[in-house]
């Protein structure tokens, strides 16, 4: 009975230890689903980081911002002109519009999931090819396929919201980083230029170096290097397509006339057939004539220059007995009704604002009948330039036109101005990248008027680029050698081939970047 007993508690002890093994395996298993279901599934942190990618870069790419403008009053443009002191710690913006203003072309990419650590340079190029990858690992997660809508609102401050359904949940996009394409360098480039005075037969006497007998020809092959991008060479082909069937319009003074016979060369490096290209009235280009239009028949577009030194209109009023000339800073150039159906704008006006006359300013600046007997020249380019915002904010549609206003080109030169014996045909060579001319009153003006205009305009500056190029002036290059010296030199106009090219380069990026955009680029 003692052995029966003992061989029937053996079974028992041993149920009890399975009971207790398997209870243990179990509670690991659910503590260990209870574990995995509390932590983030890595897949949505990707998918985070590449949404957030995907709003720095489309923020950054952004063709059509909201521009929260006001109306321009004189009252305002006074007191915010009294002092420049606070607009000047703002200067250096390359591109305003409206009351956003765009520094740089930014280029904020960091992403686990797409590898760039090994390049340190993107085209733009690039960036777009860039932002459908990313887009498109984006679109992997249902919860986000149709959940993201874009906020209404750019602020200035550089951040952008993006919604995301009824939620409304943002992600901020800060710029760290960018790329600001007006600091950089000029790089010697063999390939340049991308013409020559022979292939193009617009350049004029005043323009055309190599024609009167300059011999250098390096200054032509200097190429524009920005510090932590690329931007696109200029391609005639693309830029053509950028403007068919479209009016391209230059308006100002003989400096935006230098950029307008530039850009007639550049583009003539895709025509198959130079006869059609022509000037519409049969107008041969000379320093006389102020306003031309070329037909580019295969692609029914138009590369136009209109003439007007301060944008405003040239008059005159009696004074006394006499009838003096005045500049009427109330009222647009008498032109204008040739521009408004322009689909692109590029103004400028600074040159004019040094002579004497309009530096004296006695008895010169009008408002209605009043002649002012003196007017500091400066007071009188900001109105002149709230007249002008007047009329764009009046009469140009933002949907149609895109408008830009490049800024003051700089003069170089040395020993007395133009008329007092300043030179500059010693140069040869860009200067050093140490060199600061500083940053033109002017520029302040305009980009503190752009701020506050309805409509949006892109500030091409090319000011601080230009800068360094002492050696792309006519210099006593600028008539023809055979007839004759003159005592004057010309170090505020350019050579061409030479830098406006590269301020056309400049405006094509720019028209590129927003060719997503209602114009319909």
């Amino acid at each position: 009975m003692e052995k029966q007993k003992s061989f029937s508690i053996k079974p028992v002890r041993f149920l009890v230890f399975s009971f207790t093994v398997s209870f243990f395996v179990i509670f690991l298993i659910v503590l260990s689903v209870w574990v995995i279901k509390s932590t983030p599934p890595f897949q949505q942190e990707i998918i985070s980081e590449n949404v957030q990618v995907l709003a720095e870069l489309n923020s950054n790419s952004s063709t059509e911002p909201i521009f929260a403008g006001t109306h321009l009053r004189k009252d305002e443009f006074a007191a915010d002109f009294a002092s420049f002191e606070g607009a000047q710690k703002r200067r250096g913006n390359d591109y305003l519009s409206g009351n956003l203003s765009f520094t740089s072309f930014r280029a904020n990419l960091t992403s686990d999931s797409v590898d760039i650590s090994n390049k340190s340079r993107l085209s733009v190029d690039e960036f777009q090819e860039l932002g459908h990858v990313i887009s498109s690992k984006s679109k992997a997660s249902q919860d986000l396929k149709e959940g993201i809508d874009r906020d209404d609102g750019v602020h200035s401050n550089g951040q952008e919201h993006i919604s995301k359904d009824s939620s409304k949940i943002k992600i901020e996009e800060k710029n760290e980083r960018g790329c600001d394409i007006t600091k950089g360098r000029w790089v010697f480039d063999e390939s340049y230029p991308l013409y020559t005075n022979v292939s193009c037969p617009f350049i004029d006497e005043g323009f055309n170096c190599l024609a009167n007998g300059r011999m250098d020809k390096d200054y032509m092959k200097w190429r524009w290097q920005p510090l932590d991008c690329d931007i696109p060479r200029f391609n005639a082909t693309k830029m053509l397509e950028l403007i068919r069937g479209k009016r391209l319009v230059f308006v100002g003074d003989s400096l935006n006339r230098n950029q307008w016979e530039s850009m007639l060369c550049l583009l003539m490096g895709a025509v198959v057939d130079p006869k059609k290209v022509y000037e519409t009235r049969g107008r041969k280009i000379t320093k006389e004539r102020g306003n031309y239009c070329f037909k580019f028949v295969d692609y029914q577009c138009t590369v136009e220059y209109y003439v007007t030194h301060f944008i405003v209109h040239e008059s005159k009023a009696r004074i006394g007995k006499k009838r003096v000339q005045t500049l009427r800073i109330d009222t647009i150039d008498k032109g204008s009704s040739r521009w408004r159906r322009a689909d692109i704008l590029v103004f400028n006006t600074a040159h004019w604002w040094t002579h004497h006359k309009t530096k004296a300013g006695i008895n010169y600046y009008q408002e209605h009948d009043q002649v002012y007997p003196r007017l500091d020249a400066s007071t009188a380019f900001q109105r002149a330039l709230t007249t002008w915002a007047s009329w764009v904010d009046r009469y140009i549609n933002p949907r149609k036109t895109k408008v830009f206003f490049r800024s003051s080109a700089p003069s170089h030169f040395s020993g007395g101005l133009w008329n007092s014996g300043g030179h500059c045909k010693e140069a040869f060579r860009p200067l050093n990248e140490t060199f600061d001319n500083g940053y033109p009153e002017k520029n302040v003006i305009v980009e503190e008027i752009i701020r506050q205009m309805k409509t949006p305009v892109t500030f091409l500056n090319i000011t601080h680029i230009s800068d360094y190029r002492v050696d792309g002036h006519p210099s006593i290059y600028g008539r023809n050698t055979e007839k004759g010296k003159t005592g004057v030199q010309d170090c505020s106009h350019w050579c061409l081939p030479g830098v406006p090219d590269t301020w056309n380069q400049l405006l094509y990026f720019y028209l590129q970047s927003k060719r997503k955009d209602s114009f319909g680029m």
